[in-house]
């Protein structure tokens, strides 16, 4: 017995959205927060479709749009406004989602707070920080003091750091950490508009030599201004309120015209912790990986972090795989992690160029390799390449996400035809294995894909059925008559717990 099933340290989006997935599936979840009252500044500004999509799993998804703005599009300008970049943004992304929102995190962590609140499972402590961990066989024990500076010792079958970048956890690991040393310091000003203003692309990254500068939407009413500090220039110098509106104010942003809720240097690294479970004990979001703000990655990372782990965790509580499930947990996030780092450090290298030189060069190699070129799209989602997929053509990718019709019920597939395992198929079946999981098998006819979607899907990579993860990365596709072999697939590897195939 057990004082919780879960223990997570940190309340931040990330463990937040891990507390409500457990306790979705049942499970008993007590959050430690070391700060008294949630944080009122933002930090993370975006999220994307897939990201959307994913927090749509706790239920707030209704409550989205009433927190995000869509984002119109991506540019990277030189200092004299030419595009070294163009990508184009839809409200009607692939995943269901518009392909890029922007928002103001304390919001979002709002709504998260309120959907914790309606679900029986999960426990918040604020003002408690972790001073210990103690690891058994079966269990975990974690020692916190209060506001009182009174020890207290919570008992857990698992605990999870969601900690963020100077985690408590991690450093109680001792883990290695792979560090890029990349990094630079940069002026990061909030503010809020007196007047609605539309900016036309949303986000910009300006190249200028002079003074590499980001402007970012931050939610509807708000946007965020960042500037790279110059070499030899003085932090406490850049770190004041007037230099913010002196900066701003070539963009038209003065104290007429907004309101400023925060100007503060920040250094942004690039780093992953090499081990990301150390017996009970795992890892997620900043407390396992850091990265650079360019390709807006960091909060999404850490959402797919607790979306991969909490149907990994929910499986080895009720039995039905063993504790070496978890361990790819860790092999899937960290390479994805690894890959979305590497490349927000080389979009990096491309914006913090300060001599003007080396900056010429770059915008006329970019220029003439992109002359003529239409505005591209966001990349897709990026696919698992090991870990817990059946090797088959479309295995690791993500499925995407249309309107489906079940009855009378119409709407998004996540909605109507539910979260979990998702089998997708032409042909009968039954299995007792799927059953047990709890999944949701899904025949395709005409009347089921209303936007035709899934049916074009299943035919990019011949096959006649699609096992997709709770997590929406395909686990596998077969052709006709090799729906059995398929979900014994499944079957043997959550027993044999990944090792194989």
């Amino acid at each position: 017995m057990t004082d919780t099933d879960v223990v997570i340290v940190g309340n931040g989006p990330i463990g937040a959205t891990l507390s409500v997935l457990l306790a979705q599936r049942g499970w008993r979840v007590t959050v430690l927060e070391r700060r008294p009252r949630p944080y009122k500044l933002p930090r993370a500004t975006s999220f994307d479709g897939e990201t959307a999509r994913l927090l749509a799993a706790t239920g707030i998804g209704p409550d989205l749009g009433r927190i995000t703005a869509p984002a119109n599009g991506y540019q990277w300008q030189t200092a004299d406004g030419q595009t070294l970049l163009d990508i184009a943004f839809t409200t009607d992304g692939p995943y269901g989602w518009p392909d890029a929102n922007t928002m103001h995190q304390p919001a979002l962590e709002e709504l998260l707070a309120a959907r914790a609140a309606d679900l029986p499972g999960i426990t918040v402590l604020r003002g408690h920080e972790v001073v210990a961990i103690t690891d058994g066989d079966s269990f975990v024990q974690v020692t916190a003091t209060g506001e009182d500076d009174v020890p207290r010792t919570i008992s857990g079958r698992w605990v999870v750091g969601c900690d963020g970048a100077n985690s408590f956890v991690r450093e109680h690991l001792d883990v290695p950490v792979t560090d890029l040393g990349f990094s630079y310091e940069w002026l990061l000003c909030d503010v809020r508009l007196n007047e609605p203003r539309e900016f036309v692309p949303t986000n910009v990254q300006i190249c200028d030599p002079a003074r590499p500068t980001t402007l970012v939407g931050s939610g509807p009413g708000r946007r965020r201004w960042e500037f790279m500090r110059l070499p030899g220039e003085n932090a406490a110098e850049l770190n004041k309120d007037e230099t913010a509106w002196r900066l701003m104010a070539p963009f038209g942003v003065t104290p007429e015209t907004a309101t400023l809720l925060r100007s503060t240097t920040y250094i942004f690294q690039a780093r992953w912790a090499d081990r990301w479970r150390v017996g009970h004990v795992l890892l997620a979001g900043d407390a396992a990986h850091l990265m650079p703000p360019f390709a807006g990655q960091g909060m999404c990372s850490g959402i797919r972090d607790v979306t991969n782990l909490a149907w990994k965790l929910d499986l080895t509580l009720r039995g039905l795989a063993p504790e070496s499930l978890l361990d790819s947990y860790g092999d899937e996030r960290r390479e994805q992690a690894r890959e979305a780092i590497l490349a927000s450090v080389q979009l990096g290298r491309v914006i913090c160029v300060t001599d003007p030189a080396a900056a010429a060069e770059r915008d006329s190699t970019v220029l003439a390799n992109r002359r003529g070129k239409p505005a591209g799209r966001p990349e897709p989602a990026k696919p698992l390449t090991g870990g817990l997929r059946h090797e088959s053509p479309g295995a690791g990718v993500v499925v995407p996400q249309g309107r489906v019709q079940v009855g009378d019920a119409t709407g998004l597939f996540d909605d109507v035809i539910g979260r979990g395992f998702v089998l997708l198929t032409t042909e009968e079946t039954h299995s007792d294995f799927l059953t047990e999981l709890g999944a949701h098998v899904v025949r395709l006819d005409e009347g089921v894909d209303v936007d035709d979607v899934y049916r074009p899907f299943l035919a990019r990579f011949g096959a006649a059925s699609v096992l997709v993860r709770p997590d929406y990365h395909v686990f596998g596709t077969a052709g006709p008559g090799g729906l059995e072999a398929l979900v014994g697939a499944l079957r043997d590897r959550l027993r044999a717990a990944v090792p194989t195939g």
